[in-house]
């Protein structure tokens, strides 16, 4: 779990006489290094940022041209995690223009020797799918607190923008989940449950693709002041699991009006995760036959399952041919199916036992994906990934990644 600083750490007015960046004294009156060790102490780790520009986005020095001095400084302060976002970048906008820039620092961070986790903030402009460069990537526009408000800053089919709502990004991500593999994988954007202007419903259903897509579950609430709803939400280990757990990465089956039907499946293809969302303003019941679930299989569309639903533990036994579910407005079903006879072996208490809730800072992170990955392994950069071939289509293939397994 990582405490990430965003924008606006630095000193504005410049670097100093040696050329490094420089902590603004009056918000780290310590320094970063003690900041650093204070988080390790905590059992966490800690996150910073920059740009991949001549400047961030709130116009604080960044790190283009200066890629293995700024990296050199974060390593020596032990930070473990670089949010590098995409303002300012000198006209280098073109697709080789980003490669060449994202390039740069994750090479910068490798020889750093210190595994840093490489987040790249480059919004899904230019194709530029990271897995040969970063751990993950930023796929849309910056979230708002909306479920699914219109914004003219965030189109319905561009990418980039900002203000971009939880069903804008979900539809935005639906046609590149598969993107996401180990060793890297698609961003959604912090999570932006606990905010007042969202439904618990809405916050479940955010949480759960979020989850169920594998992106990074980053935190953008005030943990100091969140409500107990809030808590029990993102402490839910059901859908925890479906991030860090075994799970494939959640793929779109169908949208059909205001329905939505994803799927996660077992590494032996057995078990599957159902997950049923309703974008619509009326609750709905939604009928889903087993042919839906089971696309071409008739062996698996004849069998029988054990249903639990996630959220509640609910189970339902002996269920067979289709099922029928409740959905609410805004809300979401989600649901383990396990051939009968067969007992779940995941399936966790709604609730986790155990929470953090001492981060001084108001944005933490936590993802392995469901890889079972080794961390700091890849050359310093971060997350180790498969020999050679990175994502499902092999058209990756990354020295940093090829003795990681």
């Amino acid at each position: 779990m990582h405490s990430v600083i965003d924008d606006c750490w630095a000193v504005k007015s410049g670097r100093d006489s040696s050329g490094n960046l420089v902590a603004d004294p009056s918000k780290f009156p310590n320094g970063m290094k003690w900041l650093a060790d204070q988080v390790h102490g905590l059992g966490l780790k800690l996150g910073i940022y920059s740009s991949a520009g001549t400047l961030t986005c709130a116009g604080y020095p960044a790190s283009l041209g200066r890629e293995q001095q700024d990296a050199n400084l974060w390593a020596s302060w032990g930070i473990d995690y670089l949010k590098y976002d995409n303002c300012n970048d000198a006209g280098q906008s073109s697709q080789q223009g980003n490669i060449n820039r994202y390039t740069a620092m994750r090479d910068a961070l490798a020889k750093t020797n210190r595994p840093i986790l490489y987040s790249m903030c480059n919004w899904g402009v230019a194709d530029v799918w990271a897995a040969p460069i970063g751990n993950s990537w930023r796929m849309s526009g910056d979230i708002t607190a909306s479920f699914d408000a219109t914004h003219s800053g965030c189109p319905a089919t561009a990418v980039g923008g900002y203000s971009c709502s939880v069903m804008n990004i979900l539809n935005k991500a639906a046609p590149i989940a598969t993107k996401g593999a180990k060793g890297g994988w698609n961003d959604l954007d912090m999570m932006v449950v606990g905010f007042n202007s969202l439904t618990a419903d809405e916050q479940k259903l955010h949480f759960t693709l979020w989850a169920a897509i594998k992106s990074p579950l980053i935190m953008g609430h005030d943990v100091t002041k969140q409500s107990a709803t809030t808590l029990a939400i993102l402490t839910n280990r059901n859908i925890i699991d479906l991030n860090q757990g075994t799970w494939s990465v959640a793929t779109r089956t169908y949208q059909r009006g205001n329905i939505q039907l994803w799927q996660q499946t077992s590494p032996n293809n057995v078990d599957r995760i159902v997950i049923v969302l309703n974008s619509g303003g009326n609750d709905e019941t939604v009928a889903v036959p087993f042919t839906d679930i089971f696309a071409n299989d008739s062996v698996r569309q004849a069998a029988t399952y054990t249903v639990t639903e996630l959220w509640t533990n609910a189970v339902s036994n002996s269920v067979r041919g289709q099922i029928s579910v409740p959905v609410k407005r805004h809300g979401v079903w989600v649901a383990r199916f396990a051939p009968s006879g067969s007992q779940p072996t995941t399936t966790r208490s709604a609730t986790s036992t155990t929470s953090r809730t001492t981060a001084r800072t108001t944005t933490t992170t936590s993802n392995q994906g469901g890889s079972q990955v080794k961390y700091g392994q890849c050359g310093g950069i971060g997350w180790t990934g498969p020999t050679g071939c990175i994502d499902s289509t092999c058209q990756f293939s990354n020295p940093y990644y090829s003795q990681c397994l």
